[in-house]
């Protein structure tokens, strides 16, 4: 785990020194004492977040930790999950496949992936309850969400109004899939697309 000294950030967020300790002092950033010594720690993913949250630009160094090009793929049918990991893998994203909402959950706390592929009809946790549990959780809330469903379009704008950041409605081709995976690696607004 990567963590950063007050010092770092200060150079970093170009403040002084005394500014990020009153962040962490305030609970604006989440940081922690060295035992025995009182040194203050922000670990990266802390960092990260209070970067995002008050819209400060990412140093240069973070910026490969900030854009993740992981993709967690949730759908409970092992085929379709199947192939979108073919597509992506062969367009040289690095891939994990949940078959069901709790596992989903589980890898995205663990892995934290920049974007996660979403069919909204699953047993157990459908995909309205993982959009709400993603983006009620501060730690994986920046998550792009995109969902791929055969739903009506009723749902799918559902979906949206959820906090996903994207759809596509099965049937949809490679191309599709890729270009939306693209741009919402690429973009931090939301967009709707439709295949």
């Amino acid at each position: 785990m990567k963590t950063f000294t007050t010092g770092e950030i200060a150079k970093y967020c170009d403040v002084n020194l005394r500014t990020v300790i009153r962040w962490i002092e305030k609970g604006e950033l989440k940081g922690f004492k060295l035992p025995g010594r009182g040194n203050n720690r922000v670990k990266e993913e802390d960092f990260i977040n209070f970067l995002r949250r008050y819209d400060i630009p990412f140093p240069e160094e973070l910026k490969t930790h900030a854009s993740n090009n992981s993709i967690l793929i949730v759908d409970d049918e092992v085929q379709v999950a199947k192939a979108i990991k073919r597509v992506l893998k062969g367009a040289g994203y690095s891939t994990l496949l949940a078959h069901d909402g709790f596992k989903a959950g589980s890898h995205l706390m663990k892995e934290r992936p920049g974007l996660m592929t979403l069919d909204l009809s699953m047993p157990g946790l459908d995909g309205y309850d993982v959009i709400r549990f993603v983006r009620e959780a501060p730690v994986v809330s920046q998550t792009k969400i995109l969902v791929i469903s055969a739903l009506d379009k009723p749902a799918l704008e559902k979906a949206i109004e959820c906090g996903a950041d994207a759809y596509l409605q099965k049937p949809f081709s490679n191309s599709e899939l890729l270009s939306a995976v693209e741009l919402l690696l690429d973009s931090p607004q939301q967009s709707s697309i439709a295949g």
